[in-house]
């Protein structure tokens, strides 16, 4: 008997997203899902302190000091914060739910926080990006001109 697959999961960016001034990833956990008022509560400030090239901002949460970076998001890139969909049944006719998202805020650049080290070009969030350059050369079509050109250099070098 063969088993069904199971419903896909699907993401709808197409609704007008509205352009978030800042995005914040906290060094926690928070069990909140609505809207709140952040920015009465959360005020970051800038400490005149720079650590590889990476502006310090400093901040506290909870009586807790959190130090952070704002990084920009890759060239080509988009951040979007997504709402899930619940309850929506699968087109196909299959019993169960779908897992479906839609876009309801996009940004470029993202605060990341530490609590207890300065933030530096060594932290995984920015590092994380670097990955994107690799994925892109890993996944480039290698043509016969740049085969040609690899076995030439090789000739050079032997």
């Amino acid at each position: 008997m063969e088993q069904a697959a199971p419903p896909a999961a699907g993401v709808d960016l197409s609704p007008a997203a509205t352009d978030l001034g800042r995005v914040h990833l906290l060094p926690c956990g928070i069990r909140h899902n609505n809207a709140a008022a952040v920015s009465d509560y959360f005020k970051p400030r800038d400490t005149g302190v720079e650590v590889d090239g990476i502006r310090v901002e400093e901040a506290f949460f909870r009586g807790r000091k959190l130090q952070g970076a704002t990084v920009a998001l890759p060239d080509g890139f988009r951040g979007y914060v997504l709402e899930k969909k619940n309850g929506e049944k699968d087109t196909q006719g299959m019993d169960g739910d779908v897992s479906s998202f839609v876009s309801r805020a996009e940004f470029q650049n993202i605060t990341y926080w530490n609590h207890g080290t300065i933030p530096s070009a060594e932290d995984p969030l920015p590092r994380c990006f670097h990955w994107l350059t690799i994925a892109n050369a890993m996944h480039k079509l290698v043509t016969a001109e740049d085969m040609a050109n690899m076995s030439a250099m090789q000739n050079r070098n032997s």
